[in-house]
């Protein structure tokens, strides 16, 4: 897969992409990542590539023609079928697991990071773009943003990953929240590990780790509840849940 992402800051994604689990994935070619400077296309010698609003207003607004140059260089020579384009936006559609999984069917990924109060919105008119959101908060940039979407992209190719299972039961991969997780010692400071999860029935594990995980979604996350594809067994383990059962060791 190649993720190209469309940036005024393309050192922001030096140190990222030469670290752990991502840094691996280029290495073997799961993955490509290129990085395209768009002040390179700014067609001036200050490299400027914002300016002010019409109609005033505070803030600045990137310019159409840089980035539309920059992202036409990049499908210029591209030949994939199966690719999407992503602009990072506060005011996107929020970002979740299953556009993760979507984005990491796709040949290409383009993402171009947004900056200063937004781009210029005729953006839209030349080019099929998904709006996306990571949350409902601000940040000064589409970077941080770009590389949320790229890790949980990733993550999902085949080899990327040494545990398949660690990302098969990641929070929201069901649109339940992961179990919590213990590891040695056993007990500490008089805390001890579900007993559970100490002995050798596996399917007990298994059962206690679904009710974990529910329970967590329950006090945490409540909403995703709704769009869950709950089985008839995860409702009877609500519903003890509510009624204040514990899970029987």
């Amino acid at each position: 897969m190649k993720v190209t992402i469309l940036t005024i800051f393309p050192e922001f994604f030096a140190s990222p992409l030469e670290q752990s689990l991502l840094q691996k994935a280029v290495e073997n070619k799961t993955l490509e990542v290129e990085i395209v400077d768009i002040r390179k296309f700014s067609g001036n010698k200050h490299n400027t590539v914002d300016d002010a609003p019409f109609g005033g207003g505070g803030g600045m607004v990137m310019k159409i023609e840089p980035l539309y140059d920059a992202l036409s260089s990049v499908l210029y020579n591209d030949e994939s079928k199966n690719r999407r384009i992503v602009l990072t936006s506060a005011a996107g559609r929020k970002y979740d697991q299953p556009a993760a999984v979507k984005y990491s069917l796709l040949d290409h990924l383009i993402i171009i990071c947004g900056r200063y109060k937004g781009v210029d919105e005729r953006i839209l008119k030349f080019f099929d773009l998904d709006e996306v959101s990571i949350g409902d908060y601000i940040i000064n940039g589409g970077e941080t943003a770009a590389l949320v979407i790229l890790e949980s992209v990733f993550r999902l190719l085949p080899g990327s990953m040494h545990d398949i299972d660690s990302a098969l039961t990641d929070s929201f991969s069901d649109d339940i929240l992961g179990a919590p997780v213990w590891t040695r010692p056993a007990e500490f400071l008089g805390e001890k590990a579900p007993a559970t999860l100490l002995g050798g029935d596996h399917a007990r594990m298994d059962e206690f780790r679904r009710w974990a995980a529910l329970k967590r979604t329950m006090d945490n996350r409540p909403d995703l509840l709704r769009r869950a594809d709950l089985s008839d067994d995860d409702r009877a383990m609500i519903e003890r849940i509510a009624a204040g059962n514990e899970f029987d060791n």
